[in-house]
Protein backbone atom coordinates (compact mmCIF):
# COMPACT_ATOMS: atom_id res chain seq x y z
CA UNK A 1 0.00 0.00 0.00
CA UNK A 2 1.43 3.34 -0.77
CA UNK A 3 2.56 5.69 2.12
CA UNK A 4 -0.18 8.28 3.17
CA UNK A 5 0.19 11.66 2.42
CA UNK A 6 -0.37 13.94 5.54
CA UNK A 7 -1.02 17.48 5.73
CA UNK A 8 0.08 19.31 9.21
CA UNK A 9 -1.85 22.01 9.62
CA UNK A 10 -0.86 24.53 12.50
CA UNK A 11 2.28 23.67 11.39
CA UNK A 12 4.13 26.47 13.28
CA UNK A 13 2.42 25.48 17.13
CA UNK A 14 3.94 23.19 19.59
CA UNK A 15 1.41 20.33 18.51
CA UNK A 16 1.79 20.69 14.89
CA UNK A 17 6.06 20.69 15.10
CA UNK A 18 5.12 17.50 17.52
CA UNK A 19 2.70 16.24 14.46
CA UNK A 20 5.52 16.75 11.67
CA UNK A 21 8.03 14.78 13.77
CA UNK A 22 5.38 11.43 14.49
CA UNK A 23 4.82 11.62 10.25
CA UNK A 24 7.90 11.60 9.22
CA UNK A 25 9.10 8.64 12.21
CA UNK A 26 6.00 6.32 11.55
CA UNK A 27 5.87 3.79 8.54
CA UNK A 28 3.19 4.27 6.10
CA UNK A 29 3.17 8.26 6.18
CA UNK A 30 4.73 10.87 4.60
CA UNK A 31 4.45 14.32 5.10
CA UNK A 32 2.51 15.89 1.81
CA UNK A 33 2.28 19.51 2.99
CA UNK A 34 2.30 21.68 5.95
CA UNK A 35 0.19 24.65 6.43
CA UNK A 36 -0.22 27.76 9.45
CA UNK A 37 -2.55 31.00 9.31
CA UNK A 38 -1.77 33.36 6.70
CA UNK A 39 1.26 36.29 8.46
CA UNK A 40 2.13 33.33 11.36
CA UNK A 41 6.35 33.39 11.53
CA UNK A 42 6.70 29.85 10.22
CA UNK A 43 4.96 30.44 7.02
CA UNK A 44 8.07 29.77 4.31
CA UNK A 45 10.42 27.51 6.91
CA UNK A 46 11.10 23.86 6.10
CA UNK A 47 8.54 21.99 8.03
CA UNK A 48 11.60 19.63 9.32
CA UNK A 49 13.96 22.54 10.69
CA UNK A 50 10.82 24.20 12.56
CA UNK A 51 10.22 20.70 13.84
CA UNK A 52 13.66 20.52 15.11
CA UNK A 53 14.69 17.73 12.63
CA UNK A 54 16.47 17.40 9.66
CA UNK A 55 15.20 19.51 6.58
CA UNK A 56 11.96 17.73 4.46
CA UNK A 57 11.93 19.46 1.59
CA UNK A 58 8.39 21.23 2.44
CA UNK A 59 7.92 24.89 3.02
CA UNK A 60 5.11 25.37 5.81
CA UNK A 61 2.32 27.25 4.02
CA UNK A 62 -0.87 29.47 4.02
CA UNK A 63 -2.59 28.33 0.61
CA UNK A 64 -4.71 25.52 2.20
CA UNK A 65 -5.97 24.78 -1.58
CA UNK A 66 -2.52 24.07 -3.03
CA UNK A 67 -1.61 22.17 0.34
CA UNK A 68 -4.72 20.09 0.02
CA UNK A 69 -4.10 19.25 -3.83
CA UNK A 70 -2.82 15.01 -3.91
CA UNK A 71 -3.09 14.81 0.02
CA UNK A 72 -4.95 12.10 1.35
CA UNK A 73 -5.17 12.99 5.05
CA UNK A 74 -4.99 16.23 7.17
CA UNK A 75 -3.86 16.00 11.23
CA UNK A 76 -5.20 19.10 12.30
CA UNK A 77 -4.51 20.70 16.08
CA UNK A 78 -5.59 24.30 15.42
CA UNK A 79 -8.89 26.34 16.32
CA UNK A 80 -12.51 25.22 16.14
CA UNK A 81 -13.15 27.44 13.12
CA UNK A 82 -10.44 26.43 11.30
CA UNK A 83 -11.13 22.85 11.93
CA UNK A 84 -14.80 23.08 10.64
CA UNK A 85 -13.13 24.51 7.36
CA UNK A 86 -11.11 22.06 7.15
CA UNK A 87 -13.61 19.58 8.04
CA UNK A 88 -15.51 21.03 5.05
CA UNK A 89 -12.65 20.37 2.55
CA UNK A 90 -12.14 17.14 3.51
CA UNK A 91 -15.70 16.25 3.27
CA UNK A 92 -15.66 17.71 -0.22
CA UNK A 93 -12.42 16.11 -1.52
CA UNK A 94 -12.71 12.59 0.27
CA UNK A 95 -10.13 12.54 2.89
CA UNK A 96 -9.04 12.01 5.87
CA UNK A 97 -9.68 14.34 8.78
CA UNK A 98 -7.75 13.23 12.38
CA UNK A 99 -9.16 16.64 14.65
CA UNK A 100 -7.46 17.05 17.97
CA UNK A 101 -8.81 20.92 18.47
CA UNK A 102 -10.36 20.93 21.70
CA UNK A 103 -12.79 24.10 22.51
CA UNK A 104 -15.55 23.26 19.93
CA UNK A 105 -18.81 24.25 20.60
CA UNK A 106 -22.17 21.93 19.58
CA UNK A 107 -22.98 24.06 16.28
CA UNK A 108 -18.96 22.97 15.31
CA UNK A 109 -19.48 19.45 16.50
CA UNK A 110 -23.14 19.25 14.62
CA UNK A 111 -20.75 20.97 10.94
CA UNK A 112 -18.12 18.22 11.68
CA UNK A 113 -20.13 15.81 11.60
CA UNK A 114 -22.41 16.99 8.69
CA UNK A 115 -18.91 17.15 6.82
CA UNK A 116 -17.99 13.13 7.57
CA UNK A 117 -20.53 11.72 5.08
CA UNK A 118 -18.01 12.98 2.33
CA UNK A 119 -14.99 11.79 4.72
CA UNK A 120 -12.95 9.77 7.69
CA UNK A 121 -13.44 12.41 10.65
CA UNK A 122 -11.49 11.08 13.25
CA UNK A 123 -12.29 13.42 16.53
CA UNK A 124 -10.97 13.34 20.05
CA UNK A 125 -10.24 15.74 22.80
CA UNK A 126 -7.14 13.45 23.26
CA UNK A 127 -5.10 10.96 21.49
CA UNK A 128 -3.15 9.53 24.03
CA UNK A 129 -3.57 5.89 24.13
CA UNK A 130 -3.07 5.95 27.33
CA UNK A 131 -6.24 8.41 28.10
CA UNK A 132 -8.57 6.66 26.00
CA UNK A 133 -8.13 3.30 28.05
CA UNK A 134 -8.45 5.53 30.86
CA UNK A 135 -11.80 7.00 29.38
CA UNK A 136 -12.66 3.27 29.41
CA UNK A 137 -11.76 2.57 32.70
CA UNK A 138 -13.83 5.54 34.25
CA UNK A 139 -17.19 4.33 31.97
CA UNK A 140 -16.94 0.96 34.18
CA UNK A 141 -16.32 2.51 36.87
CA UNK A 142 -19.20 5.25 36.96
CA UNK A 143 -21.70 2.42 35.94
CA UNK A 144 -20.41 0.45 38.63
CA UNK A 145 -20.08 3.01 41.56
CA UNK A 146 -23.23 4.31 40.77
CA UNK A 147 -23.81 6.20 44.11
CA UNK A 148 -20.51 7.73 44.15
CA UNK A 149 -19.63 11.40 43.40
CA UNK A 150 -17.31 12.29 40.59
CA UNK A 151 -14.98 15.15 40.37
CA UNK A 152 -12.58 15.58 37.10
CA UNK A 153 -9.69 17.72 38.11
CA UNK A 154 -7.38 19.29 35.49
CA UNK A 155 -3.79 21.06 34.91
CA UNK A 156 -2.31 22.79 31.91
CA UNK A 157 0.21 25.33 31.00
CA UNK A 158 -0.30 28.73 31.08
CA UNK A 159 -0.99 29.37 27.63
CA UNK A 160 -4.30 26.80 27.26
CA UNK A 161 -6.79 29.17 26.14
CA UNK A 162 -10.08 26.62 26.61
CA UNK A 163 -11.48 25.24 29.79
CA UNK A 164 -12.51 22.42 31.17
CA UNK A 165 -9.90 21.00 29.06
CA UNK A 166 -11.02 18.69 25.92
CA UNK A 167 -9.18 15.56 27.96
CA UNK A 168 -12.00 16.25 30.79
CA UNK A 169 -14.67 17.03 28.69
CA UNK A 170 -14.07 13.80 26.83
CA UNK A 171 -13.58 11.94 30.76
CA UNK A 172 -16.63 13.52 32.34
CA UNK A 173 -18.44 12.20 28.76
CA UNK A 174 -17.46 9.00 29.71
CA UNK A 175 -18.29 9.09 33.22
CA UNK A 176 -22.16 10.17 32.08
CA UNK A 177 -22.10 7.83 29.51
CA UNK A 178 -21.11 5.13 31.94
CA UNK A 179 -24.33 6.66 34.59
CA UNK A 180 -26.86 6.77 31.15
CA UNK A 181 -27.52 10.80 31.46
CA UNK A 182 -26.93 14.05 29.89
CA UNK A 183 -22.90 15.14 30.76
CA UNK A 184 -24.60 19.04 29.49
CA UNK A 185 -27.15 18.86 31.99
CA UNK A 186 -24.98 17.18 35.25
CA UNK A 187 -21.57 18.92 35.21
CA UNK A 188 -20.75 21.70 37.20
CA UNK A 189 -18.21 23.63 35.84
CA UNK A 190 -17.74 26.96 38.59
CA UNK A 191 -18.15 27.26 42.06
CA UNK A 192 -17.86 30.34 43.64
CA UNK A 193 -19.72 31.62 47.03
CA UNK A 194 -22.35 29.53 49.06
CA UNK A 195 -22.85 27.37 46.78
CA UNK A 196 -25.09 24.77 49.03
CA UNK A 197 -24.44 20.89 49.53
CA UNK A 198 -23.16 18.71 46.66
CA UNK A 199 -26.22 18.29 44.33
CA UNK A 200 -26.59 14.66 43.95
CA UNK A 201 -25.58 12.83 40.48
CA UNK A 202 -23.83 15.44 39.58
CA UNK A 203 -20.09 15.51 37.94
CA UNK A 204 -17.64 18.38 38.96
CA UNK A 205 -15.01 19.95 37.07
CA UNK A 206 -12.05 21.76 38.73
CA UNK A 207 -9.61 23.90 36.19
CA UNK A 208 -5.77 24.83 36.73
CA UNK A 209 -3.39 26.57 34.58
CA UNK A 210 0.02 27.43 35.40
CA UNK A 211 3.86 26.86 34.08
CA UNK A 212 4.63 23.89 31.23
CA UNK A 213 2.35 21.76 32.32
CA UNK A 214 1.74 19.45 29.36
CA UNK A 215 -1.34 17.84 30.97
CA UNK A 216 -2.69 16.42 34.05
CA UNK A 217 -6.19 14.86 34.96
CA UNK A 218 -7.48 13.02 37.54
CA UNK A 219 -10.96 11.56 37.72
CA UNK A 220 -12.12 11.19 41.49
CA UNK A 221 -14.72 9.03 42.52
CA UNK A 222 -15.56 9.71 46.52
CA UNK A 223 -18.09 7.26 48.07
CA UNK A 224 -18.65 6.37 51.90
CA UNK A 225 -15.55 6.13 53.61
CA UNK A 226 -13.42 5.68 50.60
CA UNK A 227 -11.76 7.88 47.62
CA UNK A 228 -10.76 6.16 44.30
CA UNK A 229 -8.58 8.28 42.12
CA UNK A 230 -7.98 7.65 38.06
CA UNK A 231 -4.83 10.00 36.81
CA UNK A 232 -3.16 10.42 33.60
CA UNK A 233 0.00 12.46 33.09
CA UNK A 234 1.02 13.67 29.92
CA UNK A 235 5.03 14.26 30.10
CA UNK A 236 5.15 14.87 26.07
CA UNK A 237 2.92 16.26 23.67
CA UNK A 238 4.46 12.96 21.29
CA UNK A 239 2.10 11.24 22.89
CA UNK A 240 -0.86 12.87 21.44
CA UNK A 241 0.97 13.55 17.90
CA UNK A 242 1.76 9.67 17.60
CA UNK A 243 -2.11 8.68 18.54
CA UNK A 244 -2.96 11.34 15.78
CA UNK A 245 -0.94 9.89 13.38
CA UNK A 246 -1.59 5.91 14.43
CA UNK A 247 -5.52 7.28 13.69
CA UNK A 248 -4.79 8.55 10.17
CA UNK A 249 -3.32 4.77 9.49
CA UNK A 250 -6.42 3.44 10.90
CA UNK A 251 -8.46 5.25 8.95
CA UNK A 252 -7.17 4.90 5.56
CA UNK A 253 -9.30 1.23 5.74
CA UNK A 254 -12.35 3.16 6.80
CA UNK A 255 -15.56 4.09 5.31
CA UNK A 256 -16.74 7.42 5.54
CA UNK A 257 -17.98 8.41 8.63
CA UNK A 258 -17.13 10.27 12.46
CA UNK A 259 -15.04 8.32 14.53
CA UNK A 260 -13.07 8.34 18.16
CA UNK A 261 -9.86 7.51 19.12
CA UNK A 262 -11.82 4.58 21.39
CA UNK A 263 -12.57 3.32 17.78
CA UNK A 264 -9.06 3.21 16.71
CA UNK A 265 -7.76 1.32 19.96
CA UNK A 266 -10.97 -1.33 19.42
CA UNK A 267 -12.79 -0.38 22.85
Amino acid sequence: MAELRVVVAGAGGRMGAANIRAVTSLAGLTLHAAIDRAGAPAVGRDAGLYAGIEPLGVEISEDIEAALDGADAIIDFTAPAASVALAQKAGARGLIHVIGTTGLGEADDVAIAAAASGARIVKSGNFSMGVTVLANLVRKAAEALAEYDIEILEMHHSRKVDAPSGTALLLGQAAAEGRDISLRDHSVRVRDGHTGPREKGTIGFATLRGGTVVGEHSVIFAGPSERIEMIHRAEDRAIFAHGAARAALWAQSQPNGLYAMTDVLGL
